[in-house]
């Protein structure tokens, strides 16, 4: 496919419901959003661990479309395989990059009630979460990159729209941890669990559990 191909080609591309859900968890995760023309368009890149590499080909296959080489695999530092893929540069993506970035820096949206879901949620806690412990019996999302506010203004979205309760904890005197209440935490599952079930590497994330029928 030559270049004028190419941009014909991106002209019939348009993100579905799916994919907006898909591309806000990441963004909260580990998703970036990359621009090499001033902000014109961006690309979505995804990357994760060798480890992760079957949630990578499930994030694939909701955007395989908008990309053209497919799934990469590459070793970094300390001999770490990563396997990952990059969009196609594309205009849809520049509102999520102006509500997810200042600068180079990564932010919570003012609107994230408006964006979040319980599959961007899922994506969230896929690309960032973990079982707490059997003792504790419940969920944290490493949120180290966000600030205090941020946070707050997740707690109140995540209550308001969702009814989950949740705390922050400190973690290097400057960052902060998001924990899911235990009390809330059965909840959490239910609602998350339909997306990480369908994922094998995710079990080990849910502590090998299973909601309750």
């Amino acid at each position: 496919m030559n270049t004028k191909e190419i941009q014909e080609y991106k002209k019939t591309l348009k993100l579905n419901d799916i994919q907006r859900s898909v591309l806000v968890g990441t963004m909260l995760g580990d998703g970036h959003l990359e621009t090499q023309d001033k902000g014109k368009t961006y690309r979505l890149k995804i990357e994760h661990q060798l480890l992760q590499k079957d949630y990578t080909e499930w994030l694939y296959s909701h955007f395989k479309e908008w990309v053209r080489s497919g799934i990469y695999s590459k070793v970094k530092s300390a001999g770490k395989e990563y396997v990952g893929f990059t969009t196609y540069s594309h205009g849809a993506f520049r509102f999520y990059a102006q509500q997810f970035y200042v600068g180079k820096k990564k932010i919570i949206p003012k609107i994230i009630s408006k964006l979040i879901d319980p599959l961007s949620l899922a994506i969230w806690f896929m690309d960032d979460g973990s079982w707490k412990s059997n003792t504790h019996k419940t969920f944290i999302i490493h949120t180290l990159g966000f600030t205090k506010p941020d946070l707050e203004l997740v707690q109140k979205v995540l209550k308001d729209k969702f009814n989950l309760e949740t705390s922050l904890h400190r973690q290097k005197e400057k960052y902060w941890r998001l924990y899911i209440v235990s009390k809330s935490a059965k909840d959490f599952e239910n609602l998350i669990n339909p997306y990480t079930s369908l994922i094998d590497s995710m079990k080990a994330k849910m502590g090998n559990r299973m909601p309750k029928k």
